[in-house]
């Protein structure tokens, strides 16, 4: 790895902000599109999930990102580590509708999506919706249900709507799946289907904290000396903010020459001798879109390279498969993605 890389699972460099600094070689320039609004709204959300989340600072800012990029994620690490806290900090900072599906061995399709009832009065069938008609919908365990359940999903979280019985219900914007799964732990779990792993625009790897944050997730424990009280967290952002900001983050510049680099890396994970089968043209939008969100987090409405580096981990990790020689091994994805991203040149 250069020194331009940036390991997908090591701290990032932060500017006082807290955000990962922007680039040393970007000159000073005049922004075409105005980020004050995603500035206001990435400081707000840092802000009220860093009051009560120590460290995490990685998975915090590709939360933001992945909102802000309109795409969905999906949070792995051992159980204790803040996943569910976290979502549930994000979605109670954002004044929207929330709900949380636990699921289950036993959870059925309708149990999310929902299901037509008969109405005596009408003499006919209404549909009432199930929990997943929401702004943010947080899954826990979502690889603890098997796969008829996963399939409903698929509708939803590729078109934001969802068919039952012939009739199509649109969902409204903003619309985020965030799911929480053990990788340690697999009795009573099933295989994420590969189609539905590929709807998730991220896949984040929530590390253990460090010994100073360890310490300090113990002071805040003993100062609280009760439960996190949410209803004390003010709502500084609004779905409509969400929206508008999403709209502002789809203007922010990509140079052709940029988008011949994201095309070339994703056909290297295709041709490459460490990978059964590689990404999908949808990885390689969801790479522009979260670098687009990236660079606009940093104050900047147009990507870099750096930008692209920084995300390909996190879209990457959970599209492609290793080789059985390679997983023998016990090399880890991100090991074979960064190899793949050092293998093509730069543009200049």
């Amino acid at each position: 790895m250069n020194e331009h890389d940036i390991d997908p699972d090591e701290p990032s460099q932060t500017s006082e902000s807290g955000g990962e600094a922007a680039p040393e070689t970007q000159e000073s320039f005049q922004s075409r599109v105005d980020l004050s609004g995603v500035e206001v709204l990435v400081k707000d959300l840092r802000e009220g999930i860093g009051s009560v989340i120590v460290g995490q600072k990685k998975m915090v800012d590709l939360l933001i990102a992945a909102l802000l990029a309109d795409g969905h994620v999906l949070i792995e690490g051992v159980p204790g580590v803040a996943k569910t806290l976290t979502a549930k900090l994000l979605a109670h900072l954002i004044d929207s509708r929330f709900s949380r599906i636990q699921f289950t061995p036993d959870l059925m399709p309708a149990d999310v999506i929902g299901t037509s009832v008969f109405n005596q009065k009408t003499t006919g069938f209404e549909f009432k919706p199930g929990p997943v008609f929401s702004n943010i919908v947080l899954i826990d365990e979502i690889n603890r249900s098997p796969a008829k359940t996963q399939a409903a999903l698929f509708e939803v979280m590729e078109e934001r709507q969802i068919t039952v019985d012939g009739q199509t219900f649109a969902f409204e914007s903003p619309f985020l799946v965030l799911a929480t799964q053990n990788p340690i732990e697999h009795e009573g779990t099933y295989r994420l289907p590969e189609a539905q792993l590929d709807r998730f625009l991220f896949k984040i790897s929530v590390p253990y904290p460090s010994l100073g944050e360890e310490v300090q997730i113990l002071e805040g424990s003993y100062s609280r000396k009760s439960r996190i009280d949410f209803s004390a967290l003010e709502k500084k952002v609004t779905a409509s903010d969400i929206v508008r900001q999403q709209a502002v983050v789809r203007d922010v510049h990509v140079e052709r020459k940029l988008m011949q680099y994201i095309a070339e890396i994703i056909q290297k994970t295709r041709s490459s001798s460490q990978v059964s089968f590689g990404a999908s043209p949808r990885a390689a939008v969801f790479v522009m879109r979260a670098s687009q969100a990236w660079a606009a987090m940093n104050g900047r409405d147009f990507i870099t390279p750096e930008d692209v580096k920084w995300v390909m981990g996190p879209v990457l990790r959970h599209r492609i498969s290793l080789t059985p020689e390679k997983e023998m091994e016990g090399t880890a994805p991100d090991k074979v993605i960064r190899s793949i991203v050092e293998s093509v040149e730069v543009p200049r």
